[in-house]
């Protein structure tokens, strides 16, 4: 294969936060089904590097989802 034809590494496209930018969803303990996709099958919150939200939304989603856990709107493990 010449040069130019050779295959070209795996390209990652980087993602964006969901939660920046316009017309983005307001991060609320309240809306569980928004809380919902930011948990695991299992009860966990899902990190990061997984669903592309930035730094300083992923603590704010992280507190949104223990306070809708602390009353009862979210179960902690789901079995």
């Amino acid at each position: 294969m010449p040069q130019s034809q050779a295959r070209r590494p795996f390209f990652r496209r980087r993602k964006t936060c969901p939660f920046s930018g316009t017309n983005a969803p307001v991060i609320d303990y309240k809306d569980t089904r928004l809380l919902q996709r930011f948990v695991s099958e299992r009860g966990k919150i899902v990190p990061s590097r997984i669903t592309a939200v930035s730094a300083k939304k992923q603590r704010e989603l992280s507190k949104a989802i223990k306070r809708s856990r602390f009353l009862g709107l979210l179960p902690y493990v789901i079995k």
